[in-house]
């Protein structure tokens, strides 16, 4: 902060030149005019003198009007050059007052209104903390600065869940999901930190959570972990196991955190084989599989061209906007069936079976662009798990 308030007193400088570099000028001024006054004194002092010559005799008129008339010339070459008076309304208190109260006045609006705050946590995040502990206090300033920062409130919590301060925790996370919305990563946060909160304790609240979250994407991770827990915990071991790996087809190959959940899984899996249990394999899932027959309206046929192309894609109802899968075909092609799964997925996150409804959308593009063409075909939302084929045409101008 100390070259903030250095660079901070140098604007105020340059801000109090603007009132005092007038002041300094008005006493140079004076000078110029106390110089001047001097000069017609020792004018009409002098004038005086050869008045008093002459009247004695000793000067002639003649000899007076010529030594009236170098006094004159002396007074014009000393007082040559010298700016005419000027008549100040402000006065110099009113100068001097506001280049006392500019600097102080303008450091009460910044201290009042200013960011000074801030400024120093940027300052301090620049650099890397010294421990969780200096972590957690640079949080908290922050969120107390920024108290809508759905960011800063998400940190601040998984801080405190580092610390072992649940209870913090989890009033953080109920914050962030008011500012942020009802996300489930952020609802999965929230219901685990509320379980450690209440000692390990399954409560209709954290149920609540985790189904919300999961109903929202069924493969949120944290509420998948944390019901294998609570599972374990009750010796439901069976539901532990099938909850853990829901959550190990979901981690990287290469996730530190793999080796951990097979251990996991092991100890229920031998802890259920002890109580006279039987392991039991969880159903295969499948990825979601649209097969379509896309076809082209009679009265378009003679309007398109053979090398045209035809993008085929679903899309989510509600959801990003971008294509969930997508194939490519030409107006030659059709009639075409095609199928569109999570195979087909434009992006890994976004796959069919993330989404329990979908629109199958079909497009002609004379440019080759999917985003945009000429016709279009669209159907009715259908569930992303229909097995029956689907029948689309195209049919209506692309707008």
């Amino acid at each position: 902060m100390i070259d903030f308030w250095l660079a901070t007193g140098l604007l105020l400088l340059i801000a109090l030149s603007f009132l005092l570099i007038p002041i300094l000028r008005e006493r140079r001024v004076q000078r110029e005019e106390d110089r001047t006054a001097l000069n017609v004194a020792l004018y009409q002092e002098r004038v005086a003198e050869l008045q008093g010559q002459q009247a004695e005799g000793v000067l002639s008129v003649e000899q007076m009007d010529s030594g009236r008339a170098e006094a004159a010339r002396e007074l014009l070459a000393d007082t040559e050059g010298v700016a005419p008076a000027r008549v100040s309304r402000l006065g110099k208190p009113l100068p001097l007052l506001a280049a006392l109260l500019v600097p102080v006045l303008g450091l009460a609006l910044y201290l009042h209104f200013g960011a000074s705050d801030k400024v120093e946590l940027t300052r301090e995040f620049a650099q890397a903390p010294q421990s969780v502990e200096e972590m957690t206090r640079r949080l908290e300033r922050a969120v107390a600065a920024q108290p809508d920062s759905a960011e800063g409130l998400y940190f601040l919590g998984r801080a405190y869940m580092a610390q072992d301060r649940a209870a913090d925790a989890a009033k953080i996370f109920e914050r962030t999901v008011k500012v942020a919305g009802r996300q489930p990563e952020l609802l999965g946060q929230w219901a685990q930190a509320q379980y450690f909160a209440d000692g390990k304790q399954w409560s209709p609240q954290v149920q609540a959570l985790t189904d919300e979250a999961l109903k929202i994407d069924p493969k949120e991770v944290t509420s998948l972990g944390l019901l294998g827990i609570a599972a374990f915990e009750g010796q439901r071991y069976q539901e532990a196991i099938d909850y853990w790996k829901r959550l190990l087809a979901q981690l990287p190959p290469d996730d530190n955190s793999r080796a951990a959940l097979q251990g996991g899984i092991d100890r229920a899996s031998e802890k259920l084989v002890a109580s006279g249990g039987k392991v039991a394999e969880a159903p295969v899932v499948k990825g979601a599989l649209l097969k379509v027959r896309v076809d082209l309206a009679a009265e378009l046929k003679a309007k398109v061209r053979p090398g045209d192309s035809v993008f085929i894609f679903a899309r989510a109802t509600q959801g990003p906007s971008a294509p969930l899968a997508a194939k490519r075909l030409t107006v030659a092609d059709l009639p075409a069936t095609v199928e569109l799964g999570d195979a087909d997925a434009m992006m890994p996150q976004l796959k069919l079976s993330n989404f329990p409804e979908v629109q199958l959308v079909a497009r002609v593009s004379r440019a080759g662009q999917p985003t945009a063409g000429e016709w279009i075909g669209r159907s009715q939302p259908l569930a992303s798990s229909t097995a029956a084929q689907q029948h689309l045409t195209i049919d209506s101008p692309d707008q």
